[in-house]
C-alpha cells in the first residue's frame, strides 16, 4: 500500500464516498432529479414552433369579420366568446388579449403584463394587413390594471397552496421519522392508543399553525400588492383546511415506512417538485400538452389553487368548487386510509 493509499485524508475521503454511494436517496437527487427537472420543464416550455397567443373577440356586430382576421394570422389563436366570459379569461391569464369589434375596435389588455403587450402589437399588425395596411382600422386601447388580472393575483393563491403542501407534508413527514428514528413510536406502541388515533393526531396539529400561515400571506398580498379575495373568508378557510388534511395525509402516507431523514427528504421531494411544475403555481399548467393536462388536473395541488382563485379571484361561492374540493377529499381519504394500512411503529 502507497504512502498515499494510507494517508488519513484519503482515507476519510473515499469513506465518505462510500458511505455515500450507498444512499440510493442522495444518488436520485444528485443524477437522476436534474434530468427529470429538465425533462418536465423542457415539456411545458418546448419549442413548438411559432407558439401562438391566445385572443378573445367578443361576440358583437362585426365579430365574424373580426375573427376571420385573427384566424388567417399563423401566431393568433382567437377565440370567440361572449364579453362577460371574454373579460374573465383576461382576468385569470387564460388569453392574452380581448378585442371588442367595432368604430373604433378596442383592445383591452393588462398593460402591465408582457404576453399581453406583444399580443396588443401581433393583433393590431393582423387586422391592419387584412384590413390593406397603412393603418386604416382604427383602434383604441382599454389597458386593464385592476385587482384579480395582474400576475402577482395569479401568483399568490399558487404560493399559498405551496405553503399548505409543504407545511402538511413536510411536518407530518419529518415528525413521524424523527420519532421513530428516536424511538419514541416504539414507546408509544404499549401505550392504550391506536394507530388511527396517533395518525389523526399528526395531522391535525397542522392545523394549529395554518391560521398564521394562510392569514398573514393574505394580508401581505392585500396591504402590499392589493390582491383581492372577491369570496367569502368562510369559503376560503374551508378550502385551506381541506387541502391542508389532503396533504397531511399524503405526508403520513410517505413517512409510513421510511426510516431516516434523508430517506423521507427524498421521497417528499419526489413527490412535491412535480406538483410546484405541474399544479399552475408559477405558470398555468395549459404550458403543458394537452394530453397530459387531465393528469394535472388529478393533482391535489392543482384543485387546491384553482379552487382558491376560484373564490378569490372569481367571487365563486364554494359550491362551485365541489369538483375541486372532491378531488382534494379522495387524494386525503385515500392516503389517509392507505397510511394505516401500511404504517409500521419501527
Amino acid at each position: 500500500m502507497t504512502k498515499l493509499a494510507r494517508h488519513p485524508l484519503w482515507q476519510l475521503t473515499l469513506w465518505r464516498v462510500r458511505e455515500f454511494t450507498r444512499e440510493p436517496e442522495a444518488m436520485f437527487w444528485i443524477f437522476v432529479f436534474p434530468v427529470l427537472l429538465a425533462i418536465a420543464l423542457g415539456v411545458a416550455f418546448q419549442n413548438r414552433g411559432m407558439s401562438k397567443t391566445r385572443v378573445a373577440v367578443e361576440n358583437l356586430p362585426d365579430a365574424e369579420a373580426i375573427f376571420a382576421m385573427l384566424d388567417s394570422a399563423p401566431s393568433i389563436e382567437p377565440v370567440l366568446l361572449d364579453p362577460d366570459e371574454a373579460f374573465y379569461r383576461l382576468r385569470t391569464g387564460r388569453v392574452a388579449l380581448v378585442v371588442r369589434p367595432g368604430t373604433p375596435v378596442v383592445f383591452q389588455y393588462d398593460s402591465t403584463r408582457e404576453e399581453s403587450l406583444v399580443a396588443r402589437l401581433v393583433t393590431d399588425r393582423a387586422i391592419q394587413q387584412a384590413s390593406g395596411r397603412r393603418d386604416v382600422r382604427i383602434i383604441r386601447d382599454e389597458r386593464v390594471n385592476e385587482p384579480g388580472s395582474r400576475y402577482i393575483d395569479f401568483l399568490l393563491p399558487g404560493l399559498l397552496g405551496m405553503g399548505i403542501m409543504g407545511t402538511g407534508m413536510w411536518g407530518v413527514g419529518f415528525g413521524i421519522v424523527k420519532a421513530r428514528k428516536e424511538r419514541l413510536l416504539k414507546r408509544l406502541l404499549a401505550s392504550p392508543m391506536r394507530r388511527s388515533q396517533f395518525l389523526m393526531g399528526f395531522m391535525l396539529s397542522r392545523l394549529v399553525f395554518l391560521g398564521g400561515e394562510v392569514g398573514l400571506l393574505l394580508l401581505f398580498g392585500a396591504l402590499v400588492f392589493g390582491v383581492p379575495v372577491r369570496g367569502s373568508i368562510a369559503a376560503v378557510t374551508s378550502i385551506v383546511v381541506l387541502g391542508a388534511l389532503a396533504f397531511s395525509g399524503l405526508g403520513l402516507l410517505v413517512a409510513s415506512r421510511s426510516k431516516t431523514i434523508e430517506g423521507v427528504s427524498g421521497l417528499l421531494n419526489f413527490v412535491m417538485v412535480p406538483m410546484w411544475i405541474g399544479s399552475g403555481v408559477f405558470f398555468a399548467y395549459s404550458n403543458f400538452p394537452e394530453v397530459i393536462q387531465p393528469f394535472l388536473q388529478a393533482l391535489p395541488l392543482t384543485a387546491l389553487n384553482d379552487a382558491l382563485r376560484a373564490v378569490m379571484l372569481d367571487g365563486v361561492g364554494l359550491s362551485a368548487t365541489l369538483p375541486l374540493l372532491g378531488i382534494m377529499l379522495v387524494w386525503g381519504v385515500g392516503s389517509f386510509g392507505l397510511a394505516l394500512r401500511i404504517f409500521r411503529w419501527h
